[in-house]
């Protein structure tokens, strides 16, 4: 399974992501304990809006930078984004107003808005082979399980001696590391300098016309708002349901973020087998029909969760979610590639970076603004709705006929190949 790990640009490109994403974890658990320091009880509010801002600069942000540096070499393209971000993680240790994660949070996501979609889009011109690129799919999806596995981990041990706020160092050490490992890549020069044609509002909006015209990609954005329930849920609630609602440590913020990322590391771990028997359609479907009835037993745990009930409970919902989320996202990056060429992948990666997060403007502020309003189990209530429409218009609309699942013309128009 890991014989491509051979080839030394992307096994140097993997390892840049791994090391970024260790520092994503490590945000993820210090920016959660910096909320509750600043908002006690309303943490949950105050991460739902840096997430929904998050949200809004991926959203707003990957199209046009991704139009505005078609021409450019990929390599400094991946190395500035990572300064940007290790610059921005510094700044987070001095923070001691709301607004000011707020601001932080923006800059630091639109330069990750940058870095994410050009580096997925390397991959396939890295590795061509079919084989080789499904399993660097499930590999990519390991190495972002890092970041709710292995990161709180590291996270929970150093808090025994550290403060949270060492944790940012941590993370801009991560973006760091990164910078050095892309300067050392060869990135192909196939992967650069593409889709040139056009003006900046046309290669701007490329990518979200190729998935207006290509039925399958609009199934699988049915499945982002599916997925971006629960993990809204799990990434906003979950230090309002640790430390507020259990009155647990610090270190179990981490424990339960890491029974997330196991249960989706079990899955990533099973993909490639799995796709090879079954098929895209058949996996992620399943993952996205598992979301709901787990969400709906998160709800039911939070009316009832106290100081002294639910925590193992909660543990494993996570890990749960963890599996049901990974059954989606780990096949995605193949859809992709199949509605693409080398000219509009970029675009259609970019779109699928964008597209997918705007789903996360109304989940974010439901986990967060509902749970701190009316509570935990009204906001789990929501977001089990949400999660309903997104899987059930995602099994109603993916196209059973495979030749109705790519297209590849820059005009977005053509909804099959001939």
């Amino acid at each position: 399974m890991l014989s491509f790990l051979g080839d030394r640009v992307y096994r140097r490109l993997f390892t840049a992501q791994v090391v970024a994403l260790l520092g994503t974890g490590l945000l993820t658990v210090a920016l959660g304990l910096l909320a509750f320091d600043l908002a006690g009880a309303r943490a949950g509010a105050v991460l739902g809006t840096a997430l929904a801002i998050k949200m809004i600069a991926y959203v707003g942000v990957a199209p046009v930078v991704n139009a505005a540096v078609a021409r450019l070499p990929v390599k400094p393209v991946l190395v500035g984004a990572d300064v940007l971000r290790a610059a921005m993680a510094l700044c987070l240790p001095v923070i001691t107003e709301v607004w000011q994660v707020y601001a932080v949070v923006f800059v630091l996501q639109a330069a990750s808005a940058t870095f994410t979609p050009a580096f997925q889009s390397v991959i396939p011109a890295v590795l061509p082979r079919e084989r080789d690129y499904t399993r660097a799919l499930s590999l990519s999806r390991l190495a972002y399980d890092l970041e709710a596995l292995v990161s709180p981990a590291l996270a929970a041990v150093a808090l025994t001696v550290l403060s949270y706020h060492d944790l940012f160092l941590g993370t801009a050490g991560g973006f760091v590391a990164s910078a050095v490992l892309v300067l050392a890549a060869a990135v192909p020069a196939g992967a650069a300098g593409r889709g040139e044609q056009g003006s900046l509002w046309h290669r701007t909006t490329l990518g979200a016309r190729i998935f207006r015209g290509t039925p399958l990609l609009r199934s699988l954005l049915a499945l982002d708002l599916a997925v971006a329930a629960p993990t809204a849920l799990v990434l906003v609630n979950t230090v309002v349901y640790v430390r507020e609602v259990m009155g647990r440590p610090e270190t179990d913020l981490a424990l339960a973020l890491a029974a997330f990322g196991i249960g989706s590391m079990v899955v990533a771990l099973c993909a490639p087998a799995a796709l090879d028997r079954f098929g895209n359609r058949a996996v992620m479907l399943t993952g996205a029909g598992a979301i709901p009835p787990v969400l709906l037993a998160t709800t039911l745990l939070s009316f009832r969760a106290g100081a002294d009930t639910g925590w193992w409970a909660l543990l494993g919902l996570w890990m749960l979610l963890g599996a049901a989320t990974s059954a989606v996202l780990t096949p995605s990056a193949r859809l992709l590639r199949d509605a693409s060429d080398e000219t509009t992948r970029p675009y259609v990666f970019t779109a699928q970076f964008s597209l997918s997060h705007a789903c996360f403007i109304v989940t974010y502020p439901v986990a967060g603004w509902i749970g701190a309003s009316a509570g935990l189990g009204w906001s789990a209530a929501v977001l089990t709705a949400i999660a309903v429409v997104g899987a059930g218009v995602a099994t109603a609309s993916w196209p059973r006929d495979p030749m109705r699942s790519s297209v590849v013309g820059e005009d977005g128009d053509r909804e099959h190949h001939d």
